[in-house]
């Protein structure tokens, strides 16, 4: 049997329709109240733009009125805007998704800035949460008739003529059982709060307007002052101090956009996943997550971007990524960019006191985005050790006095025969003793202190291609040691040979490298722990992958400094020292023996390499070896 070439439409069952918009479309039944108001201020815009073309009269303010009756069981959202006929009605209500914005904007030929809905799926949101759906409406051209719509949630509607005086809608909700939450004037309260703060248009409940109306961000930051924004901030976010600065977003191509987005102070917390920025659309919040809109990196900053054409789904509640919300991305981190760089150059020590809570957001942002770190890489300041104003550039002062510099501030400064060799520290107690080795001889060292700097001085490296960035404790130089000679004793050994053996046999752990240098240092400490830079990067990274602290390799080297009066002390006590017999040490011997390992025990400690289950021991074998030395009148 032969297949014959057939056309034809596919059938769609007309009761299927709202399961679908009640449980697939709308993610949330309190959105029924931002639709519903949405769809009043656009009449009232409409009917704004109607008069003004001479199709209707002008009619009074525009308002949204909301009204409870907890007897009825109902919730009514009423306008005063253009109103619809019965042939309107039927038109616009009657025919699912048949956008009545669309259709008028295409009829005067004005810009949709002031009109909210495209899709014409809002009114029905409110089956949602209500079991039937009176509309009572009056169309503001001349000589309309009132008329009132009502539908029950199944395809059957009826229309029949109505009562109103004045042009406008009401929407009479006939709430479900389960969701006579919406009868309480609090719940209701909290809605408008949240989502139809910033609309134009006054929406009262009760005879009282809730709303803001004025929304900051859709004015020119010519008109606001710094308290304008700094109460804003403490409007959408209580209880959160003032920010940090601020930056005035606002295009009208390729697309039309409006924001301000906040740099919060450092609070220890900050969510780079979801993100606390406000999204809203033509001043109708959306949502408080726009990880699709703006860069990963950006998340933590608060604030709120408005746009009417960033693309949401039909029920405007998730983000629909296309070009145009990469384009909106790049954007908005170019102008970060922008800010940032005019307060560097305006007011260079703000710009240092406030590095500390931007330092996340520059780091991060240079290193998942090629363009972001070209237009940041002139901003990236970095903690000194060399006082301000050293260089060519004056660097700034931060909190508490510290000093900043710049990359290039830094190499400018680097010894010509050294130009590549970035010293660092990440720990100014931990790495005391080798900091002050380097500063006590002119070597000006950068701190990078944040577990960001982890990942961050790897892609710097990698970004420069001509230098290398190395901690102060990986290894020392030889400029910080004494390479004066030493006198071999009678059997042979120098005091170094003798140190590195008496330590080495009583740690008796063979992943333990033992080096004795003179150093130069007065302040230098009896002994420290080098950690290769390659091997302690591995490790580090290995902690970060596991979530946990990063704790001493297991193969270190211990560097001892014979200089140190304790290490001389520890010399003239193993030269005192008398075994007795072939297999037991002498007292001396074994006092020796300890204050070797003591003097790996600090060195351990220093660097965090002492686990707490170790820090007990560690007390009770310190108070142990001071009172023998006391004893011995060392």
């Amino acid at each position: 049997m032969s297949v014959m070439e057939e056309q034809g439409q596919i059938q769609i069952h007309t009761e299927n329709i709202f399961p679908i918009i009640k449980k697939a479309v709308y993610s949330g039944h309190e959105v029924f109240l931002r639709e519903l108001v949405s769809n009043g201020v656009d009449a009232i815009s409409k009917r704004r733009m109607a008069a003004m073309a001479g199709d209707c009269s002008e009619g009074d303010e525009g308002a949204i009125r909301i009204c409870v009756d907890s007897e009825a069981k109902t919730v009514t959202i009423s306008d005063n805007g253009i109103g619809m006929t019965a042939d309107e009605v039927k038109r616009y209500i009657n025919q699912v998704a048949f956008s009545s914005a669309e259709d008028f904007l295409q009829k005067y030929k004005q810009e949709d800035d002031a009109i909210i809905g495209h899709f014409g799926l809002g009114f029905y949101s409110s089956f949602m949460v209500a079991q039937r759906v009176e509309l009572v409406t009056r169309s503001a051209r001349p000589d309309s008739e009132p008329v009132r719509w009502s539908c029950d949630g199944s395809p059957n509607f009826s229309i029949v003529a109505a009562e109103r005086e004045s042009a406008g809608t009401d929407v009479i909700l006939h709430l479900m059982e389960e969701e006579l939450e919406y009868l309480e004037p609090a719940r209701i309260r909290t809605l408008i709060n949240t989502y139809c703060d910033f609309m134009a248009v006054p929406v009262q409940l009760e005879g009282e307007t809730i709303n803001k109306r004025e929304a900051p961000w859709r004015k020119s930051a010519r008109d606001l002052t710094d308290q304008d924004y700094i109460d804003l901030y403490n409007y959408l976010y209580p209880f959160q101090g003032d920010p940090l600065l601020w930056v005035h977003l606002n295009t009208d191509y390729p697309y039309n956009l409006q924001g301000i987005l906040f740099f919060p102070k450092q609070t220890g917390r900050a969510d780079w996943e979801k993100g606390e920025i406000k999204l809203y659309c033509n001043q109708v919040f959306v949502s408080d997550s726009i990880k699709e809109v703006v860069p990963r990196y950006l998340l933590p900053l608060r604030g709120v971007i408005d746009s009417p054409d960033i693309p949401l789904n039909v029920s405007r509640s998730a983000l629909q990524t296309d070009r145009r919300v990469r384009s909106i991305g790049s954007f908005v981190a170019k102008k970060v960019a922008d800010r940032l760089r005019s307060l560097k150059q305006d007011d260079p020590s703000a710009y240092a006191e406030a590095w500390e809570s931007l330092a996340p957001f520059v780091k991060i942002g240079a290193m998942e985005d090629e363009k972001f770190a070209d237009q940041v890489s002139e901003l990236i300041l970095f903690g000194t050790s060399a006082p301000a104003g050293t260089g060519d550039e004056a660097d700034p002062v931060g909190a508490n006095g510290s000093y900043y510099t710049t990359l290039a501030g830094y190499r400018s400064r680097l010894p010509s025969d050294n130009s590549t060799r970035i010293l660092y520290s990440t720990d100014d107690v931990a790495q005391a003793g080798a900091l002050n080795l380097w500063t006590a001889q002119g070597a000006e060292v950068l701190k990078l202190e944040t577990v960001i700097d982890t990942q961050f001085i790897p892609w710097m490296e990698q970004r420069h291609d001509d230098l290398k960035f190395q901690r102060v404790d990986s290894e020392l130089d030889e400029s910080l040691k004494d390479d004066d000679s030493e006198l071999a004793d009678q059997d042979g050994n120098t005091q170094s040979e003798t140190l590195r053996s008496l330590i080495k046999e009583a740690l008796a752990n063979d992943k333990v490298t033992v080096q004795v240098q003179a150093l130069k240092s007065e302040g230098a400490p009896p002994a420290m722990i080098l950690l290769p830079e390659q091997m302690r990067r591995l490790n580090d990274m290995g902690a970060l992958m596991e979530q946990r602290l990063p704790g001493l390799p297991d193969h270190h080297v211990l560097l001892v400094n014979r200089r140190h009066p304790l290490v001389e002390g520890l010399l003239k006590l193993k030269s005192g020292s008398v075994l007795v017999g072939s297999a037991e040490s002498s007292p001396t011997e074994r006092l020796s023996r300890d204050l070797a390992v003591h003097l790996y025990d600090m060195a351990r400690l220093g660097v965090g390499g002492l686990e707490p289950n170790e820090l007990a021991g560690f007390q009770t074998r310190s108070a142990t070896l001071m009172g023998d030395l006391m004893q011995r009148g060392l």
